[in-house]
């Protein structure tokens, strides 16, 4: 196929994609020759496009390198399929307006609508994301899942070096401000030129909602704030979580923590995260109920789960963000030195906060309240409430929202790692990681593994791994006296 065909194709999905007219077709032709260094279109054919954006935009990019616009690094080719893409998506006031149009009719056909334009414009990353290796895991708290993370392309030497000596731009001030929403980007940021937010107003206050560019889970949104500002958790937070799940009733929304080691990667950004994903979490179950005596109205229970969930239910929303406000300045306040959950240390640091999630349960407003301590000691100077050593060799870094919620996030290095631990129990030629190697032999004494089950018993023994992280991170825990610690503190509400 010609250069020319390529480019008229692409531009009948860009008129298709509802934000230009067939009279415009000259004009998008001529930007698309620009762009990738071509001076003029042949004669080409107007016909059914059985191609996808993403394909023609490769055949753009290649000629684009062909006629040294751009080179083989990646950020180069990430800023000009940006432009490319932008031209596959309507204005941002052209998307809200059509977002508001589905809207009126179904929450479900607004989301759907956006959603399908962020990955035909190759926003969302769906090439990338289909690199992920995903499993299920059994466990003692249902079935978690179990993601190693490889939709992230790794930087090549070049783009490296480019970053190093690139001028430091503080604009925008970070990858969640709505001054993304088209720029163009640069060797040390990523493109966003095809970007586009819907605007909510939430209370009063203006904030936007996107889709993220390498989804964890299906639909994975943000929805952040118009102000620079930090995360902080407060009732204003249980309030807009309960608010948007009456704007978006068939989504999950919730935030990360606010304090370092158990908080999220972003904490100068106030936002928050959905989606259209049942987690392990919600459906895991009350294992016992309590009355707050303030509340009668509200089921309370504590879940069944690794970490130390409350659980609360009503028709009233107000009436959940009125509890959940008294239980987080309860929890700020709380201490229990008997299982080393300490509240403020000697220099006034606070410790405690709440990783909050809210979601609809029929005619019920649903709020899960996780609590959350910071503290380190001696022993785990990562965290008290951290993945401890024994288990950092799969997991180490935070544990977020994502995590929280039964969704395990395992970093890239496992891909490889897991294999030669493979070999290893198979007694094959190997590299295992050293600070594998005390697991790989506890699974040799543990299972009997040969190589039609070897990847099964892995996977089996990562999901055992993840439990345990969770378990650490868990404040009060599942043993008697953790129990009876949790017991205590329910006590106090």
């Amino acid at each position: 196929m010609s250069i020319s065909q390529t480019v008229r194709d692409f531009i009948t999905l860009a008129i298709q994609s509802g934000g230009w007219m067939e009279m415009d077709r000259i004009y998008l032709e001529n930007r698309v020759i620009a762009l990738i260094g071509e001076d003029s279109l042949e004669t080409s054919e107007l016909r059914p496009v059985t191609a996808s954006s993403v394909e023609l935009a490769d055949q753009l990019l290649d000629q684009a390198q062909k006629n040294g616009l751009i080179t083989e690094m990646q950020a180069e080719r990430d800023i000009l399929e940006g432009q490319l893409m932008d031209l596959m998506t309507p204005p941002p006031s052209v998307v809200n307006a059509y977002f508001a149009q589905y809207y009126s009719k179904d929450p479900v056909q607004a989301t759907d609508y956006f959603f399908k334009l962020s990955k035909d414009n190759d926003y969302i990353k769906t090439r990338d994301i289909a690199r992920n290796i995903i499993f299920p895991a059994e466990t003692a708290y249902g079935t978690l899942e179990i993601t190693i993370n490889l939709s992230k392309p790794e930087k090549d030497p070049k783009q490296i070096a480019a970053e190093r000596t690139a001028v430091k731009v503080d604009y925008p001030k970070c990858m969640l401000c709505m001054e993304n929403e088209g720029y163009k980007g640069r060797m040390n940021y990523p493109a966003r030129t095809n970007h586009r937010i819907i605007r909510m107003n939430l209370d009063g206050e203006s904030w936007g909602m996107q889709y993220s560019p390498y989804a964890y889970y299906n639909e994975h949104c943000i929805v952040l704030s118009e102000e620079h500002r930090p995360m902080k958790i407060t009732r204003d937070s249980f309030q807009r979580l309960l608010k948007i799940t009456e704007v978006l009733p068939h989504y999950f929304v919730g935030s990360n923590a606010d304090l370092p080691i158990v908080g999220g990667s972003i904490l100068s950004h106030d936002h928050y995260q959905g989606g259209r994903h049942t987690f392990p979490m919600a459906v895991a179950e009350m294992e016992r109920t309590f009355e707050l005596q303030d509340f009668p109205m509200i089921k309370a229970g504590i879940v069944k789960w690794p970490l130390s969930v409350i659980r609360l239910q009503s028709k009233n929303a107000n009436e959940l963000v009125d509890a959940a406000t008294m239980i987080l300045e309860k929890w700020k306040n709380y201490s229990d030195e008997a299982v080393q959950v300490v509240a403020v240390t000697e220099d006034d640091t606070l410790h405690h906060t709440i990783t909050p999630i809210a979601r609809r349960n029929g005619e019920l407003f649903e709020l899960d309240l996780v609590l959350r301590d910071n503290n380190v000691s001696e022993e785990f100077p990562d965290g008290i409430f951290h993945p401890h050593p024994d288990v950092q060799h799969i997991k180490k870094e935070n544990i977020g929202l994502i995590e929280v919620m039964g969704l395990a996030v395992l970093p890239p290095r496992l891909a490889t790692e897991l294999k030669e631990v493979e070999n290893y129990l198979l007694d094959e030629k190997n590299e295992i990681a050293d600070y594998h190697v005390e697991w790989a032999d506890q699974l040799k004494t543990t299972e009997t593994i040969t190589a039609e089950n070897v990847t099964e018993v892995v996977q089996k023994a990562v999901g055992a791994v993840f439990a345990r992280v969770l378990e650490d991170a868990g404040v009060f825990k599942r043993d008697v006296e953790g129990q009876e610690a949790f017991t205590r503190f329910i006590t106090t509400l």
